[in-house]
């Protein structure tokens, strides 16, 4: 979470750390008598015509003078900017109505139409919205401000808890109060102050355990409030009683998740806003319409009674407002139909999305900055070369939130007068080396040296990308989705009451890794506890908690053939789904986010198997890495199948896309193998084609000249009865080989020997296994793309194409109009090369991510359908650049590239040279290992044989 030391630390008295926000002082003054009134200043100086009196968290009041048609907002904003509170939209007013109901105040009303004597009537600051973990609170102001309301839920009774529990979170207030423990200090306080409702048999307790917090700062001492707190059931629990249709009493809340059911202050039911269609109220009755399939067909809507119309509105509301605040990014603008509620009511939460609000404080700069985190990649300088020997960079322009528009389409391709690359960054100037050198010494004295710390900072820097890889389908594209309507239902609960679980569950792992590395990093390593340097308990309780969501793993196989159904099926689902894959948040296909989760039980597994690795078998941290190794091993055992079967499936929907003139490419039993860039001999002599290579069947095809940047099918062939020869001393042609099929014969050429090899190794072991198969590949034969001449099959085609032979096809280009250019195909092409299974099993295995003053530098692996690594340069939510690594060499820095700096590598693909600065030796290990297995075309292996190393060499 960053740093939680505080700053105020002298401060005695209860409430006094507020400083000045609320004055709790003697007055002078008379009784409803403000400052500015008894100063009488000017012609100008009259009273307001509302005096409203607000209490604090600390319990303190203070009088806010107001117009008489003020709203409500207008007292909001006084008081936020009176104590100086940034992240305010987690805070309301809230006041008692007649019937002696808290009620919020709302923002966008006149005050005296919500309060009958707003002058009589106490406004009290609350907490209005919970998130799920501290760590999501930026400031630590915010935190104790928490922490003061968690004392006031425990006063209240809201907070219900152990007596141990409730000890705990009081010997932690009065640590954050008074600080280190002293018998006497503790005695008077506690004397003086109530912090739980029977506090006094308590007493000793109390002191017992705040005398463990010897040396905490009130900063840490609210965050342990906080994190004790979020894990109660009644954490943020506010009770609306109502009756089930059979007439018993129970407790309706609303939460970050959904809406809560309890029965007395046990929770019974939770309705995640998943699997919510629709909220409403009728009179007293409280509705909730679910999505098919959540409790069957006949009862998919539930309906509790209220004690009145209006505390169902209020409850009503506050579900409104919950929703909005953690589920959209964007506030609701006041003309937008609601999503899930009732068209009857014309409210809607007018604040700050909880995203928007993380945003604005992240980039105003208001927030205490923290210390830095030490840079992982510094771009140092980098040269570029002619345009036609361009690296495919993908540029990103604006940063703006999400826009469904097909006119943004993200190109692989630099084009002619394109802005430069972020990565094609010019040198650092001497202000800038003087500032990293400053920042590189300060780095060294204050960061861990130990190989551990930085296997948990990568397990850390990977975890928060593959959360952000998970927000694409949980965030973005939910929102896409409905904001067209465009999913059936059921497709929507079957899709994200799958991955939501899952997501919701990294978030919690993630922070705990935060709040480890935090710790471990935050002090010098003569004073840091034993228990913060180390990882393997957070891995082991976290992997043991994996187990449980096997069953929503499994299900992933289901979501993808489902998704690509409807597609099909759903005009306007395929729109959208189009659309939202030409978005810069979408930087890989789609469905290869759905792979996610699966792939990073692999991740873990791999970084386990190097920290057992490095930690000696009496470390005190290796007991438990070795057993959530165990743990996860047993997991990725179970879905290795699953796994492969969706990467199978995931790469034939995306050539599916990508392919003009084949249909029903995702056959059953069909396997992909291999694609590439092959020279086919035609009569117009050799002219590149792309091959992909099907356990039934070869294809080629050429690269239309089109808008839809697809590639137009010329050839099916069969592998049943297939012979593959090389050729190159009949034709004189380096590296070539010929195809003999049933219908047709071909001669192609390769790049190079090891191209060649790989190609006929594949070809060969792929028409062994076409023998064994039961299927007959001529049931997946276009015989429109076959030639029906009566050409025997030793004769060798030399058809006349070209690559403007577009209307050739008997297939329309305007059956999809929208179509990315980043997939591998395309690499493969301007590359020259090619790409197979084995080598997307390299990739899974190295998985790495870094950062340098919040922009990441990323190599993804996107999984089967995407072979090649990506270098990707990252800023916020969105990929500014990508640079695809085949074909680049990975070294250090030579004498003519005057770069003197420890953990530089140097990228470079034929002109095109780019240096990288690492942070640490390992981290440069790990860079260099993961580029050099991603760069490097020849270090590649075939699927079916491996290559002995004499075989390697070469390109």
């Amino acid at each position: 979470m960053g740093e939680i030391e505080g700053t105020y630390r002298s401060l005695q008295t209860p409430g006094t750390r507020l400083g000045s926000q609320f004055n709790a002082g003697i007055s002078t003054l008379e009784p409803g008598q403000s400052l500015s009134t008894a100063m009488g200043a000017g012609g100008k100086g009259q009273s307001k015509a509302l005096q409203i009196r607000v209490q604090g968290l600390d319990d303190a009041q203070e009088f806010f003078d107001l117009e008489s048609k003020a709203v409500g907002q207008t007292l909001l904003s006084e008081v936020f900017q009176r104590i100086n509170l940034i992240e305010s939209d987690y805070f309301g007013l809230e006041f008692q109505n007649l019937q002696l109901n808290w009620v919020w105040l709302e923002p966008t009303k006149l005050i005296v139409k919500q309060v009958r004597r707003p002058v009589n009537t106490l406004f009290r600051l609350s907490v209005k919205f919970f998130p799920p973990d501290p760590g999501q609170l930026q400031e630590e102001f915010t935190r104790y401000l928490f922490s003061l309301q968690m004392k006031r839920d425990m006063m209240e009774g809201r907070m219900h808890c152990t007596e141990n529990t409730a000890a705990l979170l009081a010997s932690h207030l009065v640590q954050s109060e008074i600080g280190d423990y002293d018998d006497v200090a503790d005695r008077e306080f506690l004397k003086l102050n109530k912090l739980l409702p029977h506090q006094e048999h308590l007493h000793e307790k109390i002191m017992e355990l705040h005398r463990r917090h010897l040396g905490q700062t009130p900063a840490e001492s609210d965050f342990q409030v906080l994190e004790i707190a979020r894990k109660l059931e009644m954490y943020g629990v506010r009770f609306h009683p109502a009756a089930d249709r059979e007439g018993t009493k129970i407790n309706l809340s609303v939460a970050h998740m959904g809406v809560q059911v309890f029965q007395g202050i046990t929770k019974i039911n939770t309705f995640n806003w998943s699997k919510i269609r629709k909220l409403s109220f009728k009179r007293k009755r409280f509705l909730i319409k679910l999505h098919p399939d959540v409790h069957g067909p006949h009862r998919d809507t539930l309906e509790f009674l209220m004690a009145s119309r209006d505390q169902c509105k209020i409850f009503w509301k506050s579900c409104v407002e919950h929703h909005s605040f953690f589920r959209l990014l964007d506030q609701p603008q006041p003309k937008t139909k609601a999503i899930l509620f009732t068209r009857g009511s014309s409210f809607r939460y007018s604040g700050r999305t909880q995203k928007q609000l993380v945003d604005y404080v992240r980039d105003s700069g208001m927030r205490r900055t923290p210390y830095q985190s030490p840079c992982a990649l510094t771009p140092l300088s980098s040269l570029t070369g002619p345009a036609i020997d361009s690296p495919q960079l993908s540029p990103f322009g604006s940063k703006s939130a999400l826009c469904l528009s097909p006119s943004f389409q993200m190109s692989t391709l630099s084009l002619p007068g394109q802005a430069p690359s972020p990565l094609q960054s010019p040198s650092l100037n001497e202000v800038g080396t003087a500032r990293l050198e400053v920042e590189e010494e300060v780095r060294r004295k204050r960061y861990p040296t130990d190989k551990a710390y930085f296997i948990a900072k990568e397990i850390l820097m990977t975890e928060r990308t593959y959360l952000k890889d998970l927000e694409v389908i949980t965030v973005w594209f939910r929102s896409a989705v409905i904001k067209e309507n465009a999913m059936p239902e059921g497709l929507m609960t079957l899709l994200f009451s799958n991955i939501d679980p899952i997501y919701e569950f990294h978030r919690g792992f993630l922070k705990e890794i935060d709040q480890r590395l935090a710790l471990w990093e935050g002090r010098s390593n003569a004073h840091v506890k034993g228990d913060c340097q180390r990882i393997g308990d957070v891995m082991l309780r976290n992997m043991c908690a994996l187990k449980e969501f096997t069953s929503y793993l499994q299900k992933h196989d289901e979501v993808l053939t489902e998704l690509e159904k409807a597609t099909k099926c759903v005009k306007k689902l395929e729109t959208v789904y189009k659309e939202f894959e030409l978005q810069k948040v979408c930087y890989l296909p789609l469905n290869t986010f759905l792979l996610k989760p699966i792939q990073r039980l692999m991740h873990y597994k791999l970084i386990l198997e190097r920290l057992c690795k490095h930690y000696a078998p009496d470390h005190r941290d290796h007991h438990d890495c070795k057993e959530a190794l165990k743990e996860v091993a047993e997991i990725t055992a179970q879905l290795q199948s699953s796994l492969i079967r969706l990467e199978n499936f995931q790469k034939l929907t995306e050539l599916q896309r990508d392919l003009i003139g084949i249909e029903n490419l995702t056959a059953p039993g069909r396997e992909f193998i291999r694609e590439g860039c092959l020279y086919k001999l035609t009569k117009k002599g050799l002219q590149q084609r792309m091959f992909f290579l099907f356990s039934d069947m070869l294809l080629y095809t050429s690269k239309g000249v089109t808008a839809t940047n697809q590639f137009k099918v010329h050839g099916q062939l069969p592998l049943h009865g297939m012979i593959v020869e090389e050729s190159e001393n009949e034709w004189s042609v380096p590296h070539c080989f010929t195809i003999y099929s049933a219908q047709r014969t071909i001669v192609v050429a390769a790049s190079s020997k090891v191209e060649m090899n790989k190609w006929i190794e594949d070809l060969n072991m792929a028409i062994d296994m076409s023998k064994k198969s039961q299927e007959k590949s001529d049931l997946f034969l276009d015989p429109s793309l076959c030639d029906r001449s009566n050409r025997s099959s030793d004769e060798v085609s030399l058809e006349q194409e070209s690559e403007d032979d577009v209307n050739s096809s008997r297939c329309s280009l305007d059956k999809q109009s929208h179509h990315r250019a980043n997939t591998t195909m395309h690499v493969c092409w301007h590359r020259n090369t090619s790409v197979s299974m084995s080598d997307h099993s390299l990739a899974v295995e190295n998985s790495f991510s870094n950062s340098c003053n919040n922009i990441h530098f990323e190599i993804l692996l996107p999984g089967f359908l995407e072979f090649m690594n990506f270098l990707f340069l990252i800023q916020d939510d969105f990929p500014l650049a990508s640079l695809p690594l085949l074909g680049y060499t990975v070294s250090t820095p030579g004498e003519s590239d005057s770069i003197h700096k420890e953990y530089v590598f140097k990228l470079q693909f034929k002109s095109h040279v780019y240096f990288f600065r690492a942070e640490s030796e390992y981290t440069f290990e790990r860079w260099m290992e993961v580029i050099k297995s991603a760069a490097s075309a020849a270090g590649r292996v075939s699927l079916l044989i491996p290559k002995g190393p004499g075989e390697m060499n070469g390109n």
